[in-house]
């Protein structure tokens, strides 16, 4: 892989954060509502000396291309301001609340990946069998139920059905003090529903996709050499027929983590997770401008790094793009 191919993705992506920033400060700016009304009734009053004096404090009484300037001169430095509602740094606000947002999203990711591979190799093998109908039937659906729906529905299958799995929050609260792997293992039982929540609508796209591009793959000359040379038939699916058919299962990978996090503010407002998207859903409530910014930012950064990494894995995936 050539040093040029990774900083022309690199100046690419931070072309790309500097139109986000923009397009994030002037869409939100152009909003209804004032954030100072917001501020003055969370402090008890609202005349028109303290809402002034809210405006001034917070520098929402300057030109809007003023405002813009500052904010990105103070992104361009990591400060991406305080927050209206919160008092404290945007930045140490999105901090407490990265984590179990990414720790989400990469378990859906990986859940919904490994599992709709797997079914899609296997419907693959017998293309009018029982488990080609069955893959077809549950990528349809799991296409079309809201991610919202899914996770209403598994909160009263396990909290009222079969009740194995903790349906809010991230951690018990009574092994807060527990050791460190008992803490691991009790995040891990907290993450099932919201995990697979999220995971599902995807695992069926992987699933349908990874399925036709094997019909693909396994209909080429290569794969019928192979057979004709007895390779075993798990060799054949998986060593030859996958490599080659994971190239679009890349692609669309790495193009729907931008949805995967959008998904993750309505999973984490269901199960009440400490994530990003609490806090985002929080601030908009609130009209907290800076705290808005600042997780649409950060979440942007989030999936500009995670294209560039799908593009990594495609030129690793395909040689014929390693020398470009």
């Amino acid at each position: 892989m050539s040093l040029s191919f990774l900083s022309r993705r690199l100046a690419y992506g931070l072309l790309l954060m500097l139109g986000v920033v923009i397009l994030n400060f002037l869409l939100i700016r152009l909003a209804p509502g004032d954030p100072a009304v917001v501020i003055a009734g969370e402090m008890g009053g609202a005349t028109e000396e303290m809402l002034e004096s809210i405006r001034e404090d917070y520098g929402l009484n300057k030109p809007v291309l003023t405002q813009l300037w500052i904010y990105i001169s103070g992104v361009a430095t990591g400060n991406l301001g305080e927050s209206f509602f919160f008092n404290q740094p945007v930045s140490k606000l999105i901090a407490a609340r990265v984590g179990p947002t990414i720790l989400l999203v990469i378990s859906a990711q990986i859940i919904s990946i490994v599992l709709g591979v797997f079914l899609g190799v296997i419907a693959a093998r017998k293309p009018n069998g029982v488990m080609s109908a069955f893959v077809s039937v549950f990528a349809t659906i799991g296409y079309a139920v809201p991610v919202f729906w899914t996770g209403i529905m598994l909160i009263i299958l396990f909290a009222s059905a079969i009740p194995i799995f903790p349906v809010e929050g991230m951690q018990s609260v009574k092994l807060r003090d527990a050791p460190v792997l008992t803490q691991a293992l009790d995040v891990a039982h907290h993450l099932v529903l919201p995990a697979f929540t999220l995971a599902i609508i995807y695992l069926a796209q992987y699933a349908r996709l990874s399925r036709a591009s094997m019909l693909e793959v396994l209909g080429s000359d290569y794969i019928r050499t192979a057979r004709a040379k007895g390779s075993p038939e798990r060799s054949v699916l998986f060593k030859h027929a996958l490599r080659n058919a994971a190239l679009p299962i890349l692609t669309v990978a790495g193009l729907q983590f931008g949805n995967l996090i959008s998904g993750a503010l309505l999973v984490e407002t269901v199960f009440n997770w400490p994530g990003m998207g609490r806090l985002a859903f929080e601030s908009i409530l609130r009209r907290d401008y800076p705290t808005i910014m600042g997780v649409l930012f950060f979440a942007s950064a989030m999936v500009v790094v995670a294209n560039i990494l799908t593009d990594i894995s495609y030129r690793w995936a395909d040689p014929r793009l390693r020398g470009r």
